[in-house]
């Protein structure tokens, strides 16, 4: 065991790099799949049967597909066109696709956005129909009645299903180190294994950090737990 050789300043940056990259590509990847989801679910739960389809068959598509796969299609596959390849040091937005970050996000992002759009639909179609009725006689529109009832109310319901989508998601980033020029936790280790052929120490390290933060990001959704479902919890007498 030769633990002082990760703790060096050099190979200590591999790791500041790496937990910075795979932090930004979790942000990111929620940010921009929670937006995604938002539509995917309203679509899920229309009126209008073609979009119900259309979100339920990509839903279906990323929830049957393993996410190192859609990585691949993206980076290898439309990352990799030639008319893509044309165009991306002019044209927007395909100037994006010659960067590595950009094409794993977007992956982990369109994965995220599938899982949470089917919880939060799932959500919406549990909302009480008294509360529906009850918004409906106080006169409320249907955009009304979705702004200030029903969404925030699934709001609330999909956090406990969240919170583990958002640790799997974390755990998911480390597949990131499929592609190339891309540095997060799990390349980082890579890069020491490869260099001091250290494999315990390097891969016990990265895990030891995905811990902690996995850590902080069950005690960060508890306490939402505790503050936005507390009426939901069984009364004690």
């Amino acid at each position: 065991m030769n633990w002082s050789i990760l703790l060096e300043t050099r190979n200590l940056a591999f790791y500041i790099d790496g937990l910075v990259t795979t932090a930004m590509l979790l942000a990111g990847s929620l940010v921009m799949g929670g937006m995604l989801a938002l539509l995917l679910a309203l679509a899920l739960t229309s009126r209008l049967t073609p979009l119900r389809w259309m979100a339920g068959a990509y839903t279906y598509f990323i929830r049957g597909t393993p996410l190192l796969i859609q990585i691949y299609l993206i980076y290898y596959g439309l990352a990799q066109l030639e008319w893509i390849q044309a165009r991306w040091d002019t044209v927007w937005p395909w100037t994006y696709f010659k960067d590595a970050f950009f094409c794993a996000l977007l992956a982990f992002a369109l994965n995220n956005a599938g899982y949470t759009a089917e919880m939060l639909a799932g959500a919406i179609r549990q909302t009480s129909p008294g509360e529906i009725e009850a918004a409906q006689a106080m006169g409320m529109s249907r955009w009304q009645i979705l702004r200030r009832i029903v969404l925030p109310s699934a709001f609330r319901r999909t956090l406990p299903p969240y919170s583990n989508e958002v640790v799997m998601m974390l755990h998911s980033t480390s597949l990131a180190s499929a592609v190339p020029a891309l540095l997060d936790l799990t390349a980082a280790a890579n890069r020491i294994y490869s260099m001091y052929y250290l494999p315990f120490e390097a891969y016990l390290f990265a895990a030891g950090i995905y811990l902690c933060i996995t850590f902080t990001l069950v005690g960060a959704f508890k306490w939402l737990e505790q503050h936005y479902l507390a009426h939901l919890r069984p009364r004690t007498h």
